[in-house]
């Protein structure tokens, strides 16, 4: 199979005593392209060095709302775009699962990591948790072209960021037997917006579910979206890897 995985972190710690190393065996098997995404100043700048050390690696720039307290350093972000292998503005958006980051920060964090995107003719990538209805509300405002990461909405959402222009990306929970939201919201989403990612190291899939995660996992991820889809798992892998070099132009 041809696999990209479009979003993961590995510059994250979890990574550290094997990264290249398992970089190397991925890229020699069927993982073929991955987009590593920047949560903060210091990891969007890891991301980018990670792009430019492999052909087969792009880098996302961007805040993730746990660093929406970093918009001051937007500049930052905004020269990272320059480079080349940077193709992407994300993780961006709201998260308000936890109570210690303020709600008008992430707001407005987003809301100039959107403009900031639409200056650059980038694509975004969004998250989105337990912040739906602001979430939505800004997607209306600013109408971006991206990618809703790692979802966990309704199929009524799913259809309105589709509507909007938007694709959807999964992750390893469509693995999960409490998955049913999931699944639902799967089905909802046309083949030709679907997109799949580890979110590695988090998020891995059964039967390695509570694992480190990598992209080596992907192949249980794409035949769960298969057989909802009714297609082979080798048809999924193609037409999300082609779904993928749509998106962010790689």
């Amino acid at each position: 199979m041809r696999i990209i995985d479009s979003h993961a972190h590995y510059d994250d710690a979890a990574f550290e005593s094997d990264r290249y190393e398992l970089l190397d065996g991925l890229f020699a098997g069927d993982i073929c392209k991955i987009v590593n995404i920047g949560c903060s100043v210091k990891s969007s700048y890891s991301s980018a060095e990670l792009a430019e050390r492999y052909p087969q690696i792009f880098a996302a720039a961007g805040l993730h709302p746990d660093s929406a307290d970093e918009i001051d350093r937007l500049d930052d972000i905004k020269a990272l775009l320059d480079r080349k292998k940077v193709i992407a503005v994300g993780e961006i958006g709201l998260d308000y699962h936890y109570e210690n980051h303020s709600r008008d920060i992430q707001k407005r964090a987003f809301e100039e990591q959107l403009r900031l995107a639409a200056e650059a003719c980038l694509p975004v990538i969004i998250h989105s948790r337990d912040a739906w209805e602001d979430t939505m509300d800004i997607l209306r405002k600013y109408r971006p072209k991206g990618v809703m990461h790692c979802f966990s909405g309704s199929a009524e959402t799913a259809e309105e960021i589709v509507k909007m222009g938007m694709y959807v990306g999964f992750t390893g929970v469509v693995t999960f037997k409490n998955a049913k939201k999931a699944l639902r919201a799967l089905e909802a989403v046309p083949i030709d917006r679907l997109l799949v990612e580890t979110d590695c190291p988090y998020m891995a899939p059964e039967p390695n579910r509570g694992k480190r995660n990598f992209s080596g996992n992907l192949p249980y991820t794409i035949a769960a979206m298969a057989a909802v889809k009714g297609v082979s798992p080798e048809d999924m892998a193609e037409i999300t890897a082609e779904n993928a070099e749509r998106l962010f132009n790689i």
